[in-house]
């Protein structure tokens, strides 16, 4: 019997032991749907962006825009945006604190209207994650750049070209570049930028929207538009969802087929996957097969930009690893603080050492069902994916950060045969 506790957010209560079988598909990319979602602040037409995921971070965007004077309806995976009557350039403290990707308002309002004030962006505890590049950009571009209150209040006179390089590659800080360049009727050049997939989606939105983007390497070569268009377009897949349930169906030696897939987009975790064991079919048609090889080796893993190993998929397969026969090392170069999830792994039995920003991994036969408590995003993943596998019951508390990245992410899980209970705010468990 367990104690009696409060929670002050939903928990899930996990059944370890379940095989995993059968089809499921990915939702669209919530890294993509956001700065997409941001875009429609570029221009006065309606713009419809499908294949959007239904989450808490979406959820956020919707409201941050229609505080902003957007109209915003949602039908399905369907988010039909009007900015025409969008007048304002503030936006308020209460929401952009709940989601740091608020922080790429900033570019399109800064292009619509000369000036910006955005609060300091909030998201997951994993670092100090700074915006100073963005605001470098900015100001070389030629705004005033002012934090104050808590605010970050930028302002532009003339529009003019600029050549930036960024001193680090930064997936938000490349984004918000790209959404104010947009706008500027000058040829502006922007070298070590970010490649992620959902970068190079949002491109290909600001093209249709009559921008004109040269991606060569790491370097954008821009010409914007004062007339930007509004716009059709599906998001990309979630390569992060997909990679998550890949993880799941190894870990529970399932066979599951996964579908609404990006292979390309997933190189260096498929090549991770079939390094440890796993059976990996590309099925054609954005269908993939996974299923556990006869055995789960041990990696070495580095987190690097794209196209490198994502960060976002480390804390999911440090949960692999943990039974895994023998040590694994993984260095996470992206993030100064991503391995909170190793200590509550730890009390389910895991064991693992943590130096710096590298953690080793010792394989143990089995991990054992615990009360354990969700830090970030990932990390939550990383705890339902160990809770599948542990004997007993896995209690997760505070899953309000994985239903901002994941959608419905128990209700796929379970239509493969998990057994994973949501227990509702301040729920009472004996």
């Amino acid at each position: 019997m367990m104690n009696t506790t409060l929670y002050s957010s939903d928990a899930f209560l996990v059944e370890g032991g379940v095989r995993l079988r059968g089809t499921v598909r990915v939702s669209g990319a919530k890294n993509a749907s956001l700065p997409i979602m941001f875009a429609t602040l570029l221009t006065k037409e309606e713009s419809v962006v499908e294949n959007v995921p239904q989450l808490l971070d979406v959820e956020n965007a919707s409201r941050l825009l229609s505080m902003l004077g957007a109209q915003v309806e949602r039908c399905g995976d369907k988010v039909v945006i009007n900015s025409e009557r969008v007048k304002s350039f503030e936006t308020p403290k209460e929401i952009v604190r709940r989601m740091r990707a608020s922080v790429l308002s900033m570019g399109p309002l800064l292009g619509r209207f000369g000036r910006a004030r955005v609060a300091l962006p909030g998201g997951c505890s994993i670092g100090a994650r700074p915006i100073d590049q963005h605001l470098k950009f900015f100001a070389s571009a030629g705004a005033e750049v002012r934090v104050r209150d808590g605010y970050v209040n930028v302002e532009v006179g003339r529009k003019r070209g600029v050549r930036f390089r960024f001193d680090l590659i930064t997936v938000t800080g490349t984004e918000n570049a790209l959404l104010y360049l947009s706008t500027v009727e000058e040829e502006s050049c922007l070298e070590n930028i970010a490649i992620e997939p959902e970068v190079i989606d949002l491109v290909n939105v600001l093209k249709k929207m009559g921008a004109h983007i040269e991606i060569e390497g790491r370097k954008a070569l821009v010409y914007g538009s004062s007339e930007l268009k509004g716009f059709v377009h599906s998001v990309i897949p979630d390569r992060i969802e997909a990679g998550t349930l890949m993880v799941a169906a190894v870990l529970t030696d399932g066979d599951v087929i996964l579908e609404g897939v990006e292979p390309k987009h997933m190189k260096a975790v498929l090549e991770k996957l079939s390094e440890a064991g796993a059976r990996i079919d590309n099925l054609g048609g954005g269908r993939v097969r996974v299923r556990k090889g006869s055995r789960t080796s041990p990696l070495e893993i580095t987190t690097r930009e794209y196209p490198g190993f994502p960060t976002d998929m480390q804390a999911q397969m440090m949960a692999l690893l943990s039974v895994a026969e023998g040590r694994s090392v993984i260095y996470e170069s992206i993030f100064e603080n991503r391995f909170q999830h190793a200590y509550e792994l730890m009390k389910m039995g895991a064991k693992i050492e943590v130096r710096g920003r590298s953690a080793f991994v010792y394989g143990v036969d089995k991990l054992k069902g615990a009360e354990v408590n969700s830090t970030d995003l990932r990390a939550s993943a990383s705890l339902v994916l160990a809770g599948l596998v542990a004997e007993g019951t896995t209690i997760i508390k505070d899953i309000y950060h994985l239903d901002r990245g994941y959608e419905r992410l128990e209700k796929k899980l379970n239509s493969l045969g998990a057994s994973i209970e949501r227990l509702p705010s301040v729920a009472q468990l004996t």
